[in-house]
């Protein structure tokens, strides 16, 4: 899938909107779709700039792009363009996988591999050629069995990479062996999803990876173009809130760091297996950096695989985690919305966990009037009431479970120009509290 987004609903929203300078003043931008781009039926096509790439025989391939394809002819002369057109020096390998298309897409895969050889990147093709695709996380695994590289650059079908990408991506991830490598992207249309757009792209390097320890031992780094945040042995890792933070095209790692944390989840349409792999990588220790350029074009469009992912499985793995990483190593917390996305969370968890919640805390004074929720669900007899207080009557820690309009940026008290949805009234409560992000509080929202 492309990154995991949620069907019935658009991701909450977020921090400051980009410059115009992280889309816009690079000549190498791709624009909206264009009727001009090369094809393999047009004259003219050339690289972005004639490279000294070589393909020798034994040698290392230093860098295999990873290329799922499942009916994507609408868009493989721009993805592919986009692999011709990379500056990286280094010798490239583009492993295609073909999950049962039936469109063009082979003959134009097959056709694209005479370019792309000419201009010294090997090309490995392999495909399932039964009747029915075995979905997203299958093609990868494959994709990335037949491939040779030291490093891996996965890349959806529909999208567009930036000719830097693959330099910028390995010269980070040399730097950190143990990192998935992010970058900033650009949305195609541009009023697709903006609120998930801007998250993506404006994250801190604190938030890459969300934090709860009271003993932890913080690392991080900046690199003049990119944010990075590492860990150590006494960190304790979750990110719950809208995904992965780096999302899936944009992943770039060692193939001995993939190898480390094993295969995509081969469960086929609806599985979110970025989502999965991103929570085993943050089990098993993994770091996450992001480029600080705009580096891929990003598309969405009804065909994506992501919309074959129901909002409830995404939900459903995100509590399983909270409740793995977090809240089994806490013996009470208060659920910041007495709303009904905090009461649908209390549902979600496990009994042991829901005895934990020692209040629902809101600025509602309707809610808060009722005095408890009832949880009428319950088994037990009588039902569990669970007390509503004034958020300034609540004790942390919490899970703060609501659509935010500055999720990210104005608790760090910057601009409140662009607050929506809350008009920023939520931001400015979680201020007065002066809580720690990672230690006092959680988002899952």
């Amino acid at each position: 899938m492309e990154g995991t987004e949620m069907v019935s609903e658009a991701p909450t929203s977020l921090p400051l909107f980009l410059g115009e300078d992280i889309y816009a003043g690079d000549p190498a931008l791709p624009k909206s779709k264009n009727p001009a781009t090369p094809s393999l039926d047009r004259p003219g096509l050339l690289p972005f700039a004639p490279l000294s790439r070589e393909v020798r025989e034994n040698s290392r391939i230093q860098v295999s792009v990873i290329l799922p394809v499942y009916n994507a002819e609408s868009w493989l002369d721009e993805c592919l363009q986009s692999v011709l057109d990379q500056d990286f020096q280094g010798s490239i390998e583009l492993s295609v996988f073909n999950d049962s298309s039936t469109d063009n897409s082979v003959h134009m895969i097959q056709k694209w591999k005479v370019h792309l050889e000419e201009a010294g990147i090997r090309v490995v093709l392999g495909g399932n050629y039964s009747s029915q695709p075995r979905g997203v996380g299958f093609a990868k695994n494959h994709a990335v069995d037949q491939s040779s590289g030291m490093y891996l650059c996965f890349l959806d079908s529909d999208d567009v990479m930036m000719p830097q990408r693959i330099r910028l991506q390995w010269e980070a991830a040399i730097q950190h062996p143990n990192c998935i490598i992010g970058c900033q992207i650009r949305r195609e249309p541009v009023e697709a999803t903006e609120r998930y757009t801007r998250w993506i792209n404006s994250l801190t390097e604190e938030q890459l990876l969300t934090q709860e320890n009271t003993r932890y031992e913080e690392k991080s780094k900046s690199l003049h173009h990119g944010s990075f945040m590492d860990q150590s042995e006494e960190q304790f890792q979750i990110f719950t809130s809208h995904g992965p933070t780096v999302i899936m095209p944009t992943w770039f790692c060692s193939r001995e760091w993939f190898c480390h944390l094993g295969r995509f989840d081969e469960g086929g349409k609806g599985t979110p297996e970025d989502l999965l792999f991103f929570y085993e990588h943050i089990r098993k220790g993994g770091g996450v950096f992001r480029v600080n350029k705009c580096l891929l074009l990003y598309r969405y469009h009804l065909q994506a695989a992501t919309h074959s992912v129901l909002e409830s499985t995404i939900w459903t793995h995100r509590v399983l985690f909270l409740e793995e990483r977090i809240l089994n190593h806490w013996t009470g917390f208060t659920i910041w919305n007495a709303g009904k996305q905090g009461r649908k969370l209390f549902r979600s968890l496990s009994s042991a966990n829901q005895k934990k919640v020692e209040a629902f805390c809101d600025v509602d004074e309707n809610k808060i009037a009722k005095g408890f929720y009832t949880y009428e669900e319950s088994k037990e007899n009588p039902k569990p009431k669970i007390p509503i207080l004034h958020f300034k009557d609540a004790s942390p820690p919490f899970i703060i479970c609501m659509k935010l309009s500055q999720l990210w940026v104005c608790i760090r008290d910057i601009s409140s120009s662009y607050k929506d949805l809350t008009d920023g009234q939520f931001e400015d409560n979680l201020n007065m509290l002066k809580l720690k992000e990672g230690v006092d509080y959680f988002h899952f929202n």
